[in-house]
């Protein structure tokens, strides 16, 4: 069913034509002084950003650049500032161990900055932010050399989760509810042997699938929680869900359920992203659009 509604759109990117045409808008826009912050988020939701652009969109959305272009330099000079002086008092108070990872790190830089030495968790969920901040980091490292750039974004993604924090009921629901909805089968499979209380919903949402799914594939996610649309994250696991459902079908306690979403072929990473996005276009990207376009 997907497949009919996303015929169309599928076509033009595959031939070209709907990157080249993004690309434009996408340059337009950024022509504007101010650069309409709204606009940019309703770029990112109707469309994914250009490669060559999404470590500057992101930036801006997250509150990390300003909307003024003309200042960019100025402040990616102090937050390279304020990023060596987190690094050097971290070596100089000896909190992490110089042979950690560069993704503990950065947690650590994090923790310090905001004044914490213990791990911090979400007061709302109690689930550990180094488990948001951590998986996050390691994915953007694996997109971006620039460790000030992945510092800051990490941060910023961290933020929005945490944000979100309140919001996770509903992203549970969403999920259920929109299953339910697009596999019956799969859905009733699931109630039938408890595999929907097993699946690892919170973790999932919380670290906005990074190291489930591979890198190229969350940025696609990604430009849509920077364009203001965590529930982009309830059909990336309807999505996941439905990819694997022959080994899920297969099933017959809720322990192999878990295992057949924890062995993700590599295949159908992209595939789950790219379905995700066109079942959130036609089912929950609208009122959000709507939403954004009355502030």
């Amino acid at each position: 069913m997907a497949d009919k509604r996303n015929f169309r759109s599928s076509y033009y990117e595959k031939v070209g034509c709907r990157g080249v045409e993004e690309k434009k808008s996408l340059e337009i826009l950024l022509k504007e002084k101010p650069w309409d912050r709204v606009k940019l988020q309703q770029f990112c939701l109707r469309f994914t950003v250009p490669a060559a652009y999404r470590n500057l969109i992101w930036r801006v959305l997250l509150g990390i650049l300003p909307v003024y272009p003309d200042s960019h330099q100025f402040v990616l000079e102090q937050r390279t500032a304020q990023y060596e002086d987190l690094l050097h008092a971290l070596e100089v108070m000896e909190l992490v161990e110089p042979s950690a990872p560069p993704a503990r790190r950065l947690y650590a830089m994090w923790q310090l900055e905001s004044g914490r030495i213990k791990p911090y968790l979400f007061p709302e969920t109690k689930f550990p932010s180094e488990e948001t901040f951590i998986p996050i980091a390691s994915s953007l490292l694996e997109l971006y050399s620039d460790e000030v750039d992945v510092y800051w974004l990490t941060k910023g993604l961290t933020e929005v989760v945490r944000g979100s924090q309140r919001e996770l009921p509903k992203l549970v629901e969403v999920f259920r509810t929109m299953l339910e909805k697009e596999d019956l089968e799969l859905y009733n499979h699931l109630v039938d042997i408890k595999g929907l209380d097993i699946l690892p919903l919170t973790k999932w949402f919380n670290c906005c699938f990074a190291g489930i799914l591979d890198d190229t594939s969350l940025t696609k996610i990604w430009d849509k929680l920077c364009g203001g649309a965590p529930k982009i994250l309830s059909f990336v696991a309807v999505m996941l869900l439905i990819t694997l459902r022959r080994c899920i079908l297969k099933a017959e306690n809720a322990e192999e359920v878990l295992k057949c979403v924890s062995e993700i072929p590599e295949q159908c990473e992209e595939v789950v992203a790219n379905k995700a996005i066109e079942l959130w276009q036609y089912y929950g990207a609208q009122p959000q659009s709507e939403q954004l376009a009355k502030k």
